[in-house]
């Protein structure tokens, strides 16, 4: 084999799958936002000629990051991560606010979503320091380092009020988790994720009156008893999360996704203002089950959608661009796109599960959590089986952004993956 030839082998299998999503995406972005009779394609003013001209954009940045050195991206990891850090900062500053959110820069005529390419820089990051001199994720301090890596940009991104974006980040605890992080984290976040609901639901003094009473019980039913210091740590630290969730809920969150919350809890104790919420907020969820639904088994037809033309389905072009899918498509089509989904995730982590390096390994767990943890949520938001919040269908959903993230991200790790297939 000559020395070229080495630089053109990588994993076709998860290049297709991604160009297949990606092509079929657009042609549901095309169906959702086309108006006229007439097609132009690469119209800057439609949705769908941008979406191809970001698609097209995103070829000439695969070829870019393919053609670079493998090594880069360890070795520079740390670099690309902090100025990520720094492109979240500076949106308090330059940011544009859109839809309550300030996520992004405006750069005349076109905006740019950092956080979206923040991702790939964190799993860069985590992949880094974890790898990095074989690090012991068993340790405490070096789990403390690995969660700040992983918190700093999810709060930037909270703070900029996008919630939905920031839930993305939990993907990087069941990467953490195959490289060895103890399962009582598991357990812990899922008292977490009890303790917010609670101190949403029933109020922080409530909340807090029971978590005493258990905390104590329970430091005080082990055999070997614990130092006073411990049950009161842990206190503090429930403390200051019902707080941080109840100020998070108040202040951060914008208003229709405190609505949403609002009425998946129902916090709202006057019945009459409840139920208006609800028809209000739940809008998008009647009209995008109606789509799904009346798409039958075999679907209406590519353009045919008689709710997508009728506009039926508020943002049908992003967040909602799977009410296309099911409407025009059908459950074959649905199914289909599902398939292919799991397909690509599959693929990837059965790749990450080959790599010899430690570095790729980590990363290419972290590209298939991040798609899987966006995957499910888009889907199950669509269907009404998890409350409505903001995350786009990775490839599918319009945005250039996004697609770039996505692209970034995933052929970062294809390139990763071919010291692999290149070996001699």
């Amino acid at each position: 084999m000559r020395q070229t030839d080495r630089h053109f082998k990588f994993d076709w299998i998860t290049i297709l799958l991604f160009f297949i999503l990606a092509g079929f995406g657009w042609l549901n972005i095309l169906s959702a936002s086309h108006t006229g009779e007439i097609i132009d394609y690469f119209s800057f003013t439609e949705f769908y000629g941008k979406q191809l001209i970001f698609i097209i954009l995103s070829v000439i940045l695969i070829i870019l990051i393919l053609s670079i050195d493998t090594k880069f991206y360890e070795r520079f990891s740390s670099i690309i991560y902090f100025a990520s850090l720094l492109s979240l900062v500076g949106l308090f500053i330059f940011g544009k606010n859109i839809n309550g959110a300030t996520s992004w820069y405006d750069l005349g005529g076109m905006t740019l979503q950092p956080s979206e390419f923040a991702k790939a820089a964190t799993a860069l990051a985590v992949a880094k320091y974890v790898s990095d001199l074989q690090t012991d994720i068993k340790l405490f301090k070096h789990q403390i380092r690995i969660f700040a890596i992983i918190v700093i940009p999810a709060f930037l991104i909270l703070l900029q009020k996008d919630a939905g974006s920031t839930l993305v980040y939990g993907a990087f605890f069941f990467v953490l988790y195959r490289e060895g992080l103890p399962k009582i984290y598991l357990i812990i976040g899922s008292l977490l994720t009890v303790l917010a609901i609670s101190a949403l639901k029933f109020g922080v003094i409530i909340t807090m009156c029971i978590t005493v009473l258990l905390v104590f019980g329970y430091f005080f039913s082990l055999k070997k008893k614990p130092s006073f210091f411990q049950p009161v740590l842990t206190l503090t630290i429930a403390l200051l999360i019902a707080f941080g969730v109840r100020y998070t809920y108040s202040t951060l969150l914008p208003v229709h996704q405190k609505d949403r919350i609002t009425i998946w809890l129902s916090l709202e104790k006057d019945a009459e203002k409840l139920e208006k919420m609800k028809k209000e907020a739940a809008y998008n969820l009647l009209e995008s089950e109606k789509a799904i639904s009346s798409g039958g088994l075999k679907g209406k037809g590519f353009m045919e959608g008689t709710r997508t033309k009728g506009k039926f389905v508020p943002e049908q072009h992003t967040d909602y661009i799977f009410t296309t899918v099911g409407e025009e498509w059908g459950f074959i089509g649905s199914f289909s796109v599902v398939l292919i989904f799991v397909l690509l995730i599959l693929r990837i982590l059965h790749l990450a599960e080959l790599q010899k390096s430690q570095f790729s390994r980590i990363y290419g767990y972290s590209v298939g959590a991040i798609l899987f943890i966006h995957f499910l949520i888009n889907i199950g938001m669509v269907m009404g089986l998890i409350p409505t919040i903001g995350i786009p269908l990775p490839l599918f959903s319009y945005g250039g952004s996004g697609l770039w993230g996505f692209t970034i991200l995933v052929f970062i790790f294809i390139k990763l993956d071919s010291n692999r297939i290149n070996e001699w």
